[in-house]
């Protein structure tokens, strides 16, 4: 088992998520580490969008202030701002496959080198179904990945192509992960950052991918 190098904590990779966030953006977060990102985007003008019906999600609400009718698409109780609206999610996806969001941040199991992306199923393990994962890598402007970088036996989860199936091919652009930040291009990863107290050595060994 390899050992575990720490670097950013969930909290932390959120919030450098935040970061790739650009005024005026329409946003899609998708369960797990990406809607902790709704904590972070600060004064930014970003528009977060629920695939089950949603435009303009708040952060989460304090204990006590929960309302059980609002919930993002991973069934977590959120907020609503004075701009909130509300529809059904044929309009939702007509939003998201028609080209109408600016970015995605997704969480993942596995990312490859060329941008293929598996984030719904591990065969053979009870899952809650595909969501609307395929719609959004397909539709969406840009597509970023947040998640741990290694599996919980300290394998690589930045591959040189993805074992399980996949939920779109070629189509991440940049990947947060607790050990740093590699944006897709030409010929394998680049790397952007490094994690905290993480060194560009220690990245590039924790990663299968190759990295340019």
């Amino acid at each position: 088992m390899a050992e575990q190098i720490k670097g950013w904590d969930r909290n932390q990779m959120a919030a450098r998520a935040a970061e790739e966030l650009q005024d005026g953006w329409y946003v899609n977060l998708g369960i797990g580490i990406p809607t902790l990102v709704a904590n972070y985007v600060g004064d930014k003008d970003i528009t977060l969008q629920s695939e089950n019906g949603m435009l303009g999600m708040g952060p989460f609400p304090f204990e006590g202030d929960e309302d059980p009718d609002l919930i993002n698409a991973g069934k977590q109780t959120i907020t609503e701002l004075g701009r909130t609206a509300y529809f059904d999610s044929a309009t939702s996806f007509g939003m998201i496959r028609g080209g109408k969001i600016a970015a995605a941040i997704l969480g993942a199991m596995e990312v490859a080198e060329n941008g293929d992306l598996a984030n719904w199923m591990i065969p053979g393990k009870l899952v809650k179904g595909m969501g609307g994962a395929m719609d959004l890598v397909a539709g969406v402007g840009r597509v970023i990945v947040v998640m741990d970088h290694t599996n919980k036996h300290g394998e690589s989860k930045v591959l040189k192509s993805c074992t399980l199936p996949l939920t779109g091919k070629g189509v991440v652009d940049r990947i947060i992960t607790n050990l740093g930040v590699l944006d897709v291009v030409e010929g394998g990863l680049r790397i952007v950052a490094c994690a905290d107290n993480v060194t560009e050595a220690e990245l590039r060994a924790a990663t299968e991918a190759t990295i340019v």
